[in-house]
């Protein structure tokens, strides 16, 4: 959520910057709530303040035997209007957070302009030593035409047949060979994230309820893009720990586990001295793909379930940019112990998630698609989640401030899958295990029918 602050004090550079989003801020809007809402204030505080003060009028007429009676009256009458001024007050609030709940982060200055994925910004590329490349500096394809994961991963046990049958489209199962295979990636991301990049492994729920998602970012803009249940029959009474009925509530299968990782600080104060902390965790993703437009239906590239390793930190706001640089690093380690090919991408204003002030994409090279494909993105949403989810640190010195959050894959365990079988590919179709997950494989070297 944007600062309101801000917004009040200097509206101009938040409807700049927002328009390098291709968002149109609506002056008129805020300006009239806003007006509402301040002379709301005022005038409650305004009476709040006659009301101490005939108060003690009342008092002092009393006191020297005086008559009190208009003095009375008038008390007796600001109880209800309060009230009014209470109930208009916390509508106009309501209007306004609710609406500022689905304007997107502002971009950080580094952030290029642009409009979509065609303005970003190449950072940097990886390419495993010795790989021979082309004139665009693309790998070189490979002496036998490229065969494509789904081609590739078959005879090794990816069934989608299967996974209609009991699913529908957008879903996958795996057997034998590529289930272990698939298993080894998020257990070498985890050891890795782990043992060399300090992040504390954890187990989270799957299932949440609307206040993580409205904390995080996903509610209420992106609620289509989710997968909801409501806990219980229609006619099962709904209870809390200690056995007393509830309101009935919609729960969300999680998209990400960022959403838990970074919701498990909401409403928490944290000492700066416990500052960063760094989360990380393996977990099923659900996402509808509702504007995904039909794209990418072949294969694993873009699935209603997924797996990913998630990695989020929580930082003190002046190292959160020094973080963002690192976890893009982290990211990139996995790819360079995998030996595939890679490209660090900045996206510009215009090609961001809601939340985020700056990202960094990571894209694999695909030898089937003759292109790079996203496998990660690491970003920055400064205060913003913070903001919504009433995350704070408490300084030395002063009151408690907001932290910020940065989550990045690390990564993505099936487009890791559809990086390895592609890019270790042979000519027989067999598939050659990366030396660094082999160990995770039973020494397995090689995957074939």
């Amino acid at each position: 959520m944007l600062d309101p602050n801000q917004l009040r004090k200097d509206i101009t550079t938040v409807v700049n910057a927002l328009a390098r989003r291709n968002i149109a801020f609506d002056t008129e809007r805020f300006g009239q709530l806003e007006a509402r809402r301040k002379a709301l204030q005022v005038e409650t505080e305004t009476l709040q303040a006659r009301r101490n003060a005939i108060s003690k009028l009342i008092g002092q007429l009393k006191s020297k035997g005086e008559d009190a009676t208009a003095e009375m009256a008038e008390s007796q009458a600001i109880p209800a209007r309060l009230k009014e001024l209470e109930h208009d007050l916390a509508e106009v609030r309501g209007e306004l957070n609710a609406w500022l709940m689905t304007i997107p982060n502002l971009p950080h200055e580094s952030v290029p302009d642009g409009a979509s994925s065609d303005d970003n910004v190449e950072v940097r590329r990886w390419l495993p030593p010795g790989m021979a490349t082309d004139e665009q500096g693309n790998p070189r394809p490979f002496a036998f035409e490229a065969k494509d994961h789904v081609v590739l991963g078959e005879p090794v046990g990816l069934d989608f047949e299967t996974a209609r049958k009991l699913s529908g489209s957008r879903f996958m199962m795996l057997r034998g060979p590529i289930a272990r295979l698939h298993r080894a990636l998020a257990q070498f991301m985890l050891d890795l994230q782990t043992g060399e990049h300090g992040y504390q492994e954890c187990y989270t729920p799957y299932i949440v309820n609307g206040s993580t998602l409205f904390g995080t970012g996903q509610l209420p803009k992106f609620k289509d893009d989710m997968f909801w249940v409501t806990k219980g029959g229609d006619d099962e009474p709904v209870l809390d720990d200690q056995g007393n009925p509830v309101p009935r509530e919609d729960l969300y299968l999680i998209s990400t586990a960022e959403i838990s990782l970074a919701g498990s600080m909401r409403d928490t104060i944290v000492a700066q001295s416990d500052l960063p902390v760094r989360l990380t965790a393996h977990t099923p993703c659900f996402r509808s793909e509702a504007g995904s437009g039909g794209r990418d239906v072949r294969g694993m590239i873009r699935q209603h379930q997924f797996d990913k390793v998630e990695m989020v930190q929580i930082v003190h706001p002046d190292a959160s940019y020094q973080v963002l640089e690192e976890m893009v690093v982290h990211a990139e380690t996995v790819l360079q112990r995998l030996g595939i090919a890679y490209r660090v991408v900045l996206l510009c204003g215009g090609d961001m998630g809601f939340g985020s002030s700056k990202t960094y994409d990571l894209e694999v090279w695909l030898p089937a698609q003759n292109t790079w494909r996203e496998i990660s993105s690491v970003s920055n949403c400064e205060a913003f989640q913070a903001r919504r989810m009433q995350a704070r640190y408490r300084p030395e010195k002063g009151k408690p401030e907001y932290l910020h959050t940065l989550n990045g894959s690390g990564l993505a365990v099936g487009r890791a899958l559809v990086a390895v079988l592609e890019n270790y590919q042979q000519e027989d179709g067999s598939i050659v295990v990366p030396e660094v997950l082999r160990p995770y494989m039973g020494g397995l070297q090689l995957l074939k029918a």
